[in-house]
């Protein structure tokens, strides 16, 4: 059997010509072309500065390339070319990215940035929290939740991720939707409050309030469950559910969700921080935060 030194298809012994591209009989090689190997992304020189008000600052060179959600730069150097673009090739594409991206929370325009000469840019959150970066592998993914998204390199993907679970988009406090984010590359995340990571190991099992999971691994499952006893449901002030993770793998959570902020800054509250019993019933394409 022979290989063609174009496409590294296999050609039968009697053709004179590859069936994949064409190339003549003649250009026919034996030893198979070797898979093509991923190129990695130049490393990000970049710091995260601050504590609950934080902002990563990146000193971007030429032939890097960030994009951000919009509105997320706080400053950049003069030299730093910026662009709003949408993603896609074709019409269709980039119509198709815009709904995923108003499902996920996301702006319909990504902002991109690059410079000729070394620069600096820096992106924050929109309200108090924390950023995390994540330096991900060819193919890596780490589901996150939704709108939370901040900055990356153009290697990085941001796709859409629907909750498998019934139960768990309807009462988890995440929704059906969350963002899946593909490397390789950095990337960064914002959410609020503190934020406190686990590594589990096979079959351990995390349980954590509705709305305060920030992201995890592919390989962790994600679901939900009664919070205890009926009483326990009904006037512990968690509402009737508890998100829970099973690893193996990494999860992150918050301390403070969006929405417990706008309760404590509603004119108008009932005293404590508690839920009542049907609190955990959301919309269904709506997190906490």
């Amino acid at each position: 059997m022979s290989f063609c030194t174009n496409c590294g298809n296999k050609i039968p012994e009697e053709s004179r010509f590859c069936p994949n591209c064409g190339r003549p009989m003649g250009d026919v090689a034996g030893p198979p072309l070797a898979a093509p190997v991923p190129v990695m992304p130049t490393p990000l020189d970049y710091t995260i500065q601050g504590d609950n008000l934080q902002v990563v600052r990146v000193r971007l060179q030429p032939g890097q390339e960030l994009y951000a959600e919009a509105g997320k730069m706080v400053y950049k150097t003069a030299n730093v070319q910026w662009e709003s673009r949408m993603i896609g090739d074709t019409l269709g594409a980039k119509i198709w990215g815009a709904v995923k991206r108003k499902l996920m929370g996301e702006s319909l325009f990504f902002t991109y940035f690059q410079t000729p000469t070394p620069g600096e840019v820096g992106f924050a959150g929109s309200y108090p929290g924390r950023i995390q970066a994540f330096e991900l592998a060819a193919g890596q993914s780490v589901l996150v939740q939704r709108d939370s998204f901040l900055c990356g390199q153009s290697s990085v993907q941001v796709n859409i991720a629907f909750v498998k679970k019934i139960g768990a988009g309807l009462v988890g406090g995440e929704g059906f939707i969350l963002e899946k984010l593909t490397g390789p590359g950095a990337v960064f995340i914002h959410a609020g409050g503190d934020f406190i990571e686990f590594m589990l190991k096979p079959g351990e099992t995390l349980q954590v309030d509705t709305g305060c999971i920030v992201g995890f691994d592919e390989s962790v499952d994600y679901d939900v469950q009664l919070a205890g006893g009926i009483k326990t449901a009904i006037f512990g002030g968690e509402g009737l559910f508890l998100a829970t993770l099973t690893g193996p793998g990494r999860v992150l959570i918050q301390t403070m969700t969006l929405e417990k902020l706008r309760r404590e800054l509603t004119p108008v509250r009932t005293g404590g921080d508690e839920r009542g019993p049907l609190g955990a019933l959301g919309g269904i394409f709506q997190s906490e935060d």
